[in-house]
Parts: C-alpha cells; sequence; structure tokens
C-alpha cells in the first residue's frame, strides 16, 4: 500500500488520538515471538509509513535490510557461532569492535542505577542469578536469534554522516515500532548487534562505506511468554523536566 503524502499537513485533524497514545505506550521490546510469518507487504507498508520520519534538512540518512528466511537464519548461525567462541575465550572480544559508543565508557548515576534495575528485574524474572554465566549468556544470545521472531531488520548509515544523522535514526527507528503496533505486531530494537558488524555487513551485502547503527526483531510477539510480561518503569514528567518562563 502506498501512501501519499497528506495534501493539508497542517489542517489534518487526528481523530483518534486515543489510538496514537496506545500504539507508544503499548510498545515495549518484546523478547519472544511467534513463528507466524510477516507478508512483505505488511513490512512494505510499515516502511512506507515511517519513511516520512523527521530528518535534519530532510537528509534521510537509513538505510535498512530486511532479513527473513535463509538469509535471516544463516546469520543466526554465524553470529551465535562467534557469540559462543567468545564465550569459551574472552579474548577474541576485541576482534569485535562497535562503530560508535552507544554507551558511556563511565556510568554515573541515575544511569547505571536504571540499567541494573532493569538488567536484574529481567533476570529475576526469568530465574537467572547473579553469577550464572552460562544462562546469561544464553539469554543475551536471544538478541542474536532475533528472539524468534521471523523478520530481523538491521540498519546502516554511510560513514560520512555526523552524530546527527543518529538522531535522525531514533526518529525513524521510533517510527517503525509505533507503525508495527498499529498494525497488530510488536519489536525489539537491539544495539546488541553492533559489535558483530564485521559478521553482518558482508552477510547483508552493505558497502564499505556504511556502518551498523542496529537490528531489530519484528513479529508476533508471543503473549503466552513469561518474558513478555515485564514492562520497564519510567522516570516522572517532573524529574526530566524544567519549566521556564
Amino acid at each position: 500500500m502506498t501512501h501519499p503524502v497528506l495534501s493539508n499537513q497542517v489542517g489534518t485533524v487526528i481523530q483518534d488520538p486515543a489510538s496514537v497514545d496506545a500504539a507508544l505506550l503499548s510498545r515495549f521490546s518484546a523478547r519472544a515471538f511467534l513463528p507466524t510469518p510477516v507478508p512483505r507487504e505488511t513490512i512494505t507498508d510499515i516502511l512506507e509509513v515511517a519513511r516520512r520520519a523527521a530528518s535534519g534538512t530532510n537528509t534521510q540518512p537509513w538505510k535498512t535490510y530486511v532479513l527473513q528466511g535463509a538469509s535471516r537464519d544463516t546469520l543466526v548461525e554465524k553470529v551465535c557461532a562467534a557469540h559462543d567462541a567468545i564465550n569459551a575465550n574472552p579474548a577474541l572480544a576485541a576482534e569485535y569492535k562497535e562503530a560508535y559508543d552507544y554507551y558511556p565508557e563511565k556510568w554515573i548515576s541515575p544511569y547505571i542505577d536504571r540499567r541494573r534495575e532493569n538488567g536484574w528485574t529481567l533476570y529475576s524474572l526469568l530465574g537467572i542469578a547473579k553469577g550464572d554465566k552460562e544462562k546469561m549468556h544464553l539469554q543475551q544470545q536471544r538478541n542474536f536469534r532475533f528472539f524468534d521472531a521471523p523478520v530481523g531488520l538491521m540498519f546502516t548509515l554511510d560513514k560520512v554522516m555526523g552524530r546527527g544523522s543518529l538522531v535522525d535514526y531514533g526518529m525513524f527507528l521510533q517510527s517503525i515500532m509505533l507503525v508495527a503496533r498499529a498494525r497488530g505486531l510488536h519489536t525489539c530494537p537491539q544495539a546488541a548487534w553492533n559489535g558483530f558488524a564485521k559478521i553482518i555487513l558482508p552477510h547483508l551485502g552493505a558497502g564499505p562505506e556504511e556502518m551498523l547503527v542496529c537490528g531489530m526483531s519484528l513479529g508476533y510477539a508471543d503473549k503466552s511468554a513469561l518474558v513478555n510480561s515485564y514492562s520497564t518503569t519510567r522516570v516522572p514528567v517532573a524529574d526530566f523536566t524544567t519549566w521556564l518562563g
């Protein structure tokens, strides 16, 4: 389905704002998916709408790769093998570098506190005790299996672009996730893939001028999976807002 730009964007009235809110409020990082296929037409439809995301001077810096079937499965095998090898020999981790720092080199409060709360609450729900390295490894590897989602998305950016394009990318990714919700689908944005870019980029056929931004799982969430009952907290508006004037 092609979605033409509305002829009167400035005058368009959102007739059902509650549905817009519901798409955002029900978005979460799903970590278990059903094998139910997602039609190519549906994926195309999602990207058609999401491409209207804002970007600085309309640069539209995103490049999207859609993995299904054999291409998805082969990439899963390659990255899981590398992940297992690192688990067996941690020194191998030095061979895998991210193109940009997603997380800070040194954590400070309140960010480290939120990170710990998120991680240990999730692990506790799954019965993974602190220090149980094998179970942690297996849970982390769920990322590299796209949490069993039938569709994997990979996003790249031309290296020549500035850091502002990562801001643009955030708006594009959020648009994909919200449009997917409107179609009954769920997603999980994943920076976990970034360290394995040297495996992923050649698999995608990406050029040497591209860097990996992140991956994303897309599909129908498994409502019966315990892990999908986990809901992260958010700080109150007053904690991050300063009113002036």
